[in-house]
């Protein structure tokens, strides 16, 4: 643990990629004519200079990390690049305070979405390529941490994801790197395809990398105030639907269909609950929508569709004001926003596989009590679930829904009413994105909240992106121990 040679080492490395990825927003801004071309080359070349220098100075001919040192570099390497991230909001025209930039790279790094900025058509081109390039980094960044390091720390039941890809898939890719690197090619893949079919369907070239970028992502920053509003399109909705969902499936389960194992998505039991979630409470809202607000049915349909996918996936787009719902759609949104995606994809949330796994819990506690001689085996997915995982995936919803109330009490601070800090708190800690109400609601965003406000909330997207036990582990006195 008192080597911290490897940890600063993959800093600078990540840092250096940072700085190369600000060239992109300078470039479009060269192409524009928009004078913020020269703050993000001096935002890029400061952080170049900073992350070379770590990488040389710490430098080591075998990089070895040890359970400690992968906890801290996680919750270190998602600090650090927030960090950096922010200089471009703060010196660029939209001129941002550092508590406000630092909530705007927050949330794009662990693709939640939520927003300060008032007026998003009036920034540089630049500014919203960073915006939408922080949240296109971050949902790679969320997809290698679940499918690579999430397994082997063995956070709140992630273990299990380790299991699905461990036999069948590590025969055709044994090495860690290549796995990653097919990762990589498949998501730059689908976002390429994501971009392409909104041209054609409509959207600018320019509108069309940066929802593309997003919405595989499920991250759900947008370059109107108004998000998918603006385009009042229902081919281009139906295609953010799919992408949507496609960025929350495990990104696993793509690899094995490309190597010839395509029943896995078919048969994965995860797959099939989210897939009847989403059905069941689309079909219900939009029934309400029609009864209660006089809406055409296929109109409330489509309404429901897109907002309800696109609250479930974590991705944070709105087609109307689903805070104008009622009590029923008020509820709705606040349950889908706790249940999030599938393990192994770019969504937050509690994840599906747990639910699905605490419920299984649960009915065989009750054969226990009828059957107390009887061996009760969990399974999922064909696999029996163990004792140890069911109690890390118990520990890690116990402290979801603790962290959960200690975020919303200490909103409750600020003068927030219930409905505001309940959504708040419930959307950043699964990294939905809006809230609900009149104030952070989809018509609205976060710059009226007290600056010690946004600051809870940055670090509960972090906390709750990392998985939770990540970063509290760092807080447990034996962790430090030598």
């Amino acid at each position: 643990m008192r080597d911290f040679r490897s940890i600063l080492n993959i800093i600078g490395f990540l840092l250096c990629i940072e700085a190369i990825a600000m060239i992109i927003p300078m470039l479009f801004d060269l192409y524009y004519k928009n004078q913020d071309w020269l703050q993000f080359f001096y935002s890029s070349l400061i952080t170049f200079i900073i992350g070379i220098i770590l990488y040389i100075s710490f430098r080591k001919k075998n990089i070895k990390l040890g359970i400690r040192q992968a906890f801290l570099l996680t919750i270190l390497s998602w600090l650090i690049i927030a960090l950096f991230g922010a200089i471009p909001f703060i010196y660029t025209s939209s001129s941002l305070s550092y508590t406000d930039a630092f909530f705007e790279s927050v949330s794009g790094i662990t693709t939640t979405g939520s927003t300060v900025i008032f007026n998003i058509e009036s920034l540089s081109e630049g500014i919203l390529i960073w915006r939408s390039l922080l949240q296109w980094f971050g949902g790679i960044g969320i997809i290698v941490l679940a499918m690579a390091i999430l397994p082997t720390l063995q956070i709140g039941g992630m273990q299990l994801l380790h299991m699905e890809h461990d036999d069948p898939y590590e025969k055709t890719i044994p090495k860690v790197n290549r796995f990653v690197l097919e990762l990589f090619l498949l998501y730059v893949s689908l976002s390429i395809i994501c971009a392409l079919l909104y041209i054609i369907a409509g959207m600018s070239v320019f509108d069309a990398v940066i929802h593309a970028m997003t919405t595989i992502s499920t991250g759900g920053f947008s370059n109107y105030d108004q998000s998918f509003y603006h385009f009042n399109s229902f081919r281009i909705e139906i295609i953010s639907i799919i992408f949507m969902l496609v960025g929350s499936l495990p990104f696993v389960l793509y690899l094995q269909v490309i190597h010839n194992q395509g029943k896995s998505i078919i048969n994965d039991d995860q797959i099939k609950l989210f897939f009847l979630i989403l059905i069941i409470v689309t079909f219900v809202t939009a029934i309400w929508l029609s009864l209660k607000q006089s809406q055409d049915f296929l109109l409330s349909l489509r309404v429901s569709l897109f907002n309800i996918t696109s609250i479930l996936t974590g991705t944070g787009y709105s087609s109307s004001n689903f805070s104008n719902w009622g009590s029923f759609g008020t509820i709705i949104m606040m349950v889908i926003m706790f249940i999030g995606g599938c393990a192994g994809s770019t969504t937050g949330g509690i994840k599906i596989f747990r639910l699905q796994i605490l419920f299984r819990g649960a009915i065989t506690q009750i054969k226990k009590l009828t059957q107390p001689h009887a061996v009760l085996l969990m399974r999922f997915n064909g696999k029996t679930v163990s004792e140890n995982t069911y109690n890390s995936i118990m520990g890690f919803f116990f402290m979801y829904i603790f962290l959960f109330i200690i975020s919303a009490i200490s909103l409750s601070f600020f003068n927030l009413d219930f409905l505001t800090a309940f959504s708040a708190a419930a959307s950043a800690i699964s990294n939905v994105g809006p809230g609900l109400g009149d104030l952070i609601g989809p018509n609205g965003n976060y710059f009226l909240l007290d600056n010690a406000a946004k600051w809870i909330l940055s670090f509960t997207m972090i906390i709750g992106r990392l998985e939770i036990f990540t970063f509290l582990v760092l807080l447990s006195i034996n962790f430090w121990k030598y």
